[in-house]
């Protein structure tokens, strides 16, 4: 465990008297196997398991669609990147297409935020503003309307649940499924994609250039976030890896 993650942690003691959500580390995997991962811990929080915050890459790349769109170029299920075939994944969630590559994915599985639709995603996205300030990045909402739905691009236009570089740049972009009071909310952090991959599944128009400064790190923008997360939720974090019973309910659902 890396030394900034580790001073995050707290004594047993103190879990014990403070509101503690579960911190499933980094982890890489194939974009079949994150979506169930996430679908997966909705239904232990909604079974009364703790919140989740969890981080995650996917290998091999991959185009993940919103779990309504049905409309995508037919050449996707057969792009390949670096000698690998992109995976074609569905999400649980809504939205439109996204682009798995040079990414970093956040989720969080919460309950008992109230509120509009709206309102929730500001909630929750507040950590990823706070926490990339921290790191000299500043974010804010995007503000286009409801025309995005036909473009099935989700990183060509910025909604107002969307946060964005102040030059504009779409920088994250979060999608949301809710179960009764239960939310899984996961999105896409864009750090170094690949130019020539971008423009070939979206067009070369789609791409917006993202420089950050070349300090930064996953461990560190990982460890960043999670300190802005337990400053927002006002919570307190348990790392626990996956267990190997916990892989095998996972591994039933795919």
């Amino acid at each position: 465990m890396s030394g900034e993650l580790f001073k995050l942690l707290i004594p047993n003691s103190e879990l014990l008297n403070s509101k503690v959500w579960r911190l499933i580390p980094l982890l890489e995997a194939g974009g079949n196997v994150q979506m169930a991962i996430d679908r997966w811990l909705l239904e232990q929080h909604q079974s009364g398991h703790p919140p989740t915050l969890r981080f995650y890459t996917w290998s091999p790349p991959a185009i993940s669609l919103g779990y309504h769109q049905r409309q995508y170029p037919e050449y996707w299920q057969h792009l390949t990147w670096q000698g690998q075939k992109l995976d074609l994944v569905r999400r649980p969630s809504g939205g439109r297409a996204v682009l798995h590559q040079g990414d970093l994915t956040y989720a969080v599985v919460t309950s008992g935020l109230m509120g509009s639709r709206l309102q929730v995603y500001e909630k929750i996205c507040e950590f990823l503003i706070q926490g990339w300030r921290s790191l000299g990045v500043e974010l804010r909402y995007g503000t286009a309307g409801r025309g995005y739905i036909h473009n099935p691009n989700c990183f060509s236009t910025a909604t107002s649940a969307d946060l964005v570089l102040p030059d504009g740049a779409k920088f994250i972009g979060s999608a949301q499924l809710r179960r009764g009071g239960v939310i899984l909310q996961h999105g896409s952090i864009r750090l170094q994609p690949d130019t020539e991959l971008f423009a070939q599944v979206f067009g070369a128009e789609s791409f917006t250039t993202i420089q950050l400064p070349q300090s930064l790190s996953v461990e560190k923008i990982i460890a960043a976030l999670i300190a802005a997360a337990s400053n927002c939720f006002d919570m307190q974090i348990e790392v626990k890896p996956l267990s190997p019973l916990e892989w095998e309910e996972i591994f039933e659902q795919l």
